[in-house]
């Protein structure tokens, strides 16, 4: 791994604790700001070179919003770098835990995830020196705050880093907004302060967002959503759709009984995905319900003999996907239901062409005008006309960004 010379705010990440630094006495940091800042690498060396300027044999941890995303962002890299350094690292995965030995010196890095309430149970009991959260404003306050309370060593730190929220986060109004009465030194990131990035890469990223998304990741605000979600689909945004062969077909359904239902066929060409066509029916609009195999016979129909890779759908629809499998004809999987994440994925996709709409969808068409944030300050949509809006999520989310994972998906049952 290249590391190219730190800059100004990484140089302080990395020696706020140090002695000497009018920073030394603090007792935690928060950096915050743009995506792809180099917030996130500086601060997991600054945490490891810290515990062992001050501490030996003792515990710590590291946190993000699942073990998982914890091992990507920061343990990954982080371990190849402390190793080419002279560190000798144990990693024991069953009990996710890292011990590191440096110059005779050990401690402990124990790895959780803080992904729901539940997790602060995991943390219960532990005595720790200092902990790191990755991503923090995504992580509930309950397991921040359990972990919090386990370090009770004397010297011990809190390491924080996120991409901004909403405003009204628990964690803006409570730690950043409060920083100074918390004795946190707080330091915020923009793209440019990540020396690895060029002037063409900070433009692609410039180039992926809008609206509240570019303010907050971006220019690293911690605004409010509001409006339409997808503000920069027009009508010249909708493309007439290309004449086969298509390369790949799948399928996406967000079900509904009571609520429309709405199924969306894609092709695959050239690299990019096309919305081709689409079955959408709501109930209260006809004056009746449709069976789950009422359903299936129009998600057939829809189809139409195409060789199909794979079918996503709505995770709470389980009679309609048991429905699926039952017949033995498609390969389906419950789509990924991050709501917000997905539609994150969802604008750069269609801003960077990777996914397309056809003209002759016209439910997604007109979902798309009416699709809004809701206005409580909350990064929530209001759930109305979504359920086009819905599918396209599970596409993107499940097929378009599973990597790949598209090969497993798509293995016949």
């Amino acid at each position: 791994m290249e590391i190219k010379p730190f800059s100004e705010k990484q140089m302080m990440v990395l020696t706020w604790w140090c002695k000497g630094s009018k920073y030394e006495n603090m007792d935690a940091v928060i950096c915050d700001g743009a995506v792809r800042s180099g917030k996130t690498f500086c601060m997991s060396l600054s945490f490891v070179f810290w515990m062992f300027y001050k501490f030996t044999d003792k515990s710590f941890a590291i946190c993000g919003k699942t073990i998982r995303s914890a091992r990507r962002n920061i343990i990954t890299p982080m371990v190849s770098t402390l190793k080419n350094l002279g560190f000798q690292i144990d990693e024991k995965l069953s009990d996710n835990l890292l011990i590191v030995r440096y110059k005779g010196r050990e401690n402990r890095i124990y790895i959780f995830g803080g992904k729901d309430e539940g997790s602060a149970a995991l943390i219960q009991g532990m005595t720790l020196a200092g902990v790191l959260f990755d991503e923090v404003a995504l992580m509930p306050r309950s397991f921040v705050e359990q972990a919090l309370a386990r370090c009770s060593v004397d010297g011990s730190t809190f390491w924080f880093n996120c991409n901004p929220e909403y405003p009204a986060h628990w964690f803006y109004r409570n730690w950043i907004k409060k920083a100074s009465s918390k004795n946190a030194l707080y330091i915020h990131f923009k793209m440019e302060d990540n020396p690895s990035l060029s002037a063409k890469t900070i433009n692609r990223y410039k180039s992926l967002y809008s609206g509240a998304f570019y303010q907050r990741f971006v220019l690293g605000k911690w605004v409010a959503v509001s409006g339409a979600i997808y503000p920069f689909m027009k009508e010249s945004s909708f493309v007439k759709a290309p004449k086969p062969p298509f390369e790949k077909y799948a399928v996406s359904c967000d079900y509904g009984t009571v609520n429309p239902a709405s199924f969306g066929l894609w092709g695959l060409k050239e690299n990019i995905w096309y919305r081709i066509n689409e079955y959408y029916f709501d109930s209260r609009k006809e004056g009746y319900q449709k069976t789950d195999e009422e359903h299936y016979n129009s998600l057939v129909q829809l189809i139409d003999n195409r060789n199909i890779s794979v079918i996503t759908a709505d995770p709470s629809a389980a009679s309609f996907i048991e429905t699926i499998r039952r017949h033995n004809e498609y390969s389906v999987t419950p789509a990924v239901n991050d709501v917000l994440n997905g539609i994150r994925q969802t604008a750069s996709a269609l801003k960077d062409g990777r996914i397309k709409i056809c003209d002759n969808c016209t439910d997604s068409i007109r979902e798309f005008s009416l699709y809004r944030w809701d206005e409580k300050g909350l990064d929530i949509p209001i759930k109305e006309n979504d359920h086009a809006m819905d599918d396209i999520r599970y596409f993107v989310s499940t097929i378009l960004d599973s990597g790949s994972g598209f090969v497993a998906l798509a293995a016949k049952r």
